[in-house]
């Protein structure tokens, strides 16, 4: 029986020659020939790249090769890229859309194809479920595609106009003029010679750990966290550097140190980078942030008078809002934001560019500013755990999650959104939210008070809620 091939918020994932297989890639692809063949039937084109994983040349080839039997042309990445990169060449070449492989920030024994439609956004769920039935509808008869003419690719290079237009977006020269110095950790990923390379052509000072092809990522997953930064912490140290910025596998996630090594979680750096864009450029036309991330966002929404948009997890939903020009900036806690007038997609390399330019153009440190902000609108202190359940756990607290609880542990209940998962409010702003996995047996539990003491009994609190 074939693997069930299913697209989840980013894409499908899957352990290289487990489920990743040559047989599960043709398959991928084929279904997302056949959905684009069926928007467009004739002189369609599909943007096909990559991040720099084991095999990655080989399976952008045979996606290449099943787009052209479907009468469609590849546009061809040579070279590993960053996916808010390819989202950009997207638009800019006017294709009909991307194939990406790549499994981001996950282990290295991972990989995955990312689809993004023609406005380079992340394919919305109606998308994917039509390529998961053209998938399952597949035909791999030999010779079931004959029948198309054999179509001519050419190859693409995203980075030149997409580091252009960041040199739109960030103010280059108020980092040189700020004589910040920065330290970049691209992770071994498919960043490698963009933020660094763009730095010092602006005349920044930069140092880079970890430029060069690893498939294995150091041995541990490329993901931009606090516990796999500790060569950039020592760069950092070395070079005296009033930032350290990072990217995970693909670049569409960041990871920001201030500079005493403090690591700031991503729900500080996108109500930071909020409130900057507010007073810097102007922009009052919205925000956004998925169910799951820091009220800090919301209390800085109601500060500015600006709208405020909550959707659920998963940046697709956001990148509908920046393509709306409904919102300045969108951002989740998973380490994921874009803004205004760019890529309705992540954006890991932008984030921390903007970081830089926020330090240079304020003159102060991010923990410094992050004060300021609490002294604005309060504090806020937010966490996030995972938690395996047994079979029989699961079940139990499927049933739970349909519940309307009044009260929580003492707490009364102001609040119930069903957004995404269960979410409840509590009177002083504080919040616990719940989400089951679609893909293992697990809850995630996202909680936020409004001081530290307060977040530990709230987190103990939402454990013991799932288990009791």
């Amino acid at each position: 029986m074939a693997t069930q091939i299913k697209f989840g918020t980013s894409g499908w994932r899957a352990i290289v020659a487990e489920e990743f297989t040559f047989a599960n890639v043709r398959r991928a692809v084929s279904g997302i020939a056949r959905y684009v063949a069926s928007q467009k039937p004739t002189g369609a084109r599909v943007i096909v790249g990559r991040d720099p994983r084991f095999l990655g040349e080989t399976f952008c080839s045979i996606a290449a090769e099943i787009l052209a039997s479907h009468g469609i042309t590849p546009l061809v990445i040579a070279e590993a890229a960053p996916t808010p990169a390819i989202s950009y060449a997207v638009t800019n070449e006017h294709a009909d859309g991307a194939i990406n492989f790549t499994a981001s920030h996950n282990p290295p024994e991972y990989n995955g194809i990312k689809f993004s439609t023609s406005d380079g956004a992340s394919a919305l769920p109606e998308v994917t479920k039509e390529i998961e039935a053209a998938i399952t509808a597949y035909d791999p008869a030999p010779g079931s595609s004959s029948s198309k003419a054999s179509v001519q690719g050419r190859e693409l290079e995203p980075r030149e106009i997409y580091l252009k237009r960041l040199r739109e977006v960030v103010d280059l020269a108020a980092i040189k003029k700020a004589g910040l110095r920065v330290v970049f950790d691209p992770l071994w990923g498919a960043a490698r010679g963009y933020s660094d390379v763009l730095l010092k052509d602006a005349g920044v000072q930069v140092a880079t750990v970890h430029d060069y092809r690893d498939v294995l990522f150091g041995g541990h997953a490329p993901e931009p966290d606090d516990h796999l930064l500790n060569e950039l912490r020592s760069q950092m140290r070395q070079t005296k550097a009033h930032i350290g910025i990072s990217t995970d596998g693909d670049a569409d996630r960041f990871g920001i140190v201030d500079e005493d090594g403090t690591f700031l979680q991503p729900n500080y750096v996108i109500a930071l980078l909020f409130d900057y864009l507010v007073e810097s450029r102007g922009w009052k036309n919205g925000v956004a942030k998925s169910v799951a991330t820091t009220n800090l966002v919301n209390a800085l929404a109601s500060h500015h008078k600006i709208e405020l948009h909550e959707t659920p997890v998963g940046f697709k939903y956001i990148g509908e809002l920046i393509k709306q020009d409904k919102i300045a900036i969108g951002g989740e806690e998973s380490a994921g934001l874009s803004i205004r007038h760019h890529v309705p997609e992540k954006d890991g390399i932008l984030a921390g560019l903007l970081c830089c330019e926020m330090v240079a153009r304020r003159g102060k440190s991010l923990g410094a500013q992050l004060q300021d902000l609490f002294g604005k609108v309060g504090s806020y202190y937010p966490k996030r755990e995972n938690f395996h359940l047994t079979q029989e756990v699961k079940e139990k607290f499927t049933g739970k999650l349909k519940q309307e609880p009044r009260e929580f542990f003492g707490r009364s209940v102001s609040q119930t959104v069903r957004t995404d998962g269960l979410k409840l409010v509590f009177e002083d702003g504080s919040w616990v939210c719940y989400r089951l996995s679609g893909t293992e047996p697990v809850v995630r539990v996202y909680s936020e008070a409004r001081s530290e003491d307060g977040l530990e009994k709230l987190s103990a609190a939402a454990k013991q809620w799932i288990f009791e």
